[in-house]
């Protein structure tokens, strides 16, 4: 339980940032950005795999490239389900998952994965 609320909690400073520096993305309020990390979470958890295994053919071919729409839908919907969180458009959904993509991964870098190395 303490390893999802410090995911959820370097997501929501990746949402943070993403919307500070991205033209498109805007959170409402503080619990409209912890919302919108948890969501994010749990979305992730369940719908993306499934986008993935759909979309698995167009990803190889574009090399991988094509992820970075499928992590935009992701954020776009969030910002489908939250009344708090809005992303407008897909260039903002892709520029905005590759800042909390970036964010979260320094954040792991930093903290760790929570695994013991022997």
């Amino acid at each position: 339980m303490t390893r999802f609320i410090i995911r959820a909690l370097i997501a929501a400073l990746g949402l943070w940032l993403a919307s500070e520096i991205v033209p498109g993305i805007e959170v409402r309020s503080w619990g409209s950005l912890l919302a919108a990390a948890v969501l994010l979470g749990i979305v992730n958890a369940v719908v993306r795999p499934v986008v993935f295994l759909l979309t698995l053919p167009l990803t190889l071919v574009t090399l991988g490239l094509f992820l970075l729409v499928v992590n935009a839908a992701m954020l776009g919907l969030v910002g489908l389900l939250l009344k708090g969180f809005v992303v407008d458009g897909l260039w903002a959904g892709i520029l905005g998952s590759v800042v909390v993509g970036v964010v979260s991964w320094l954040g792991h870098l930093f903290l760790g994965d929570g695994r013991e190395r022997t």
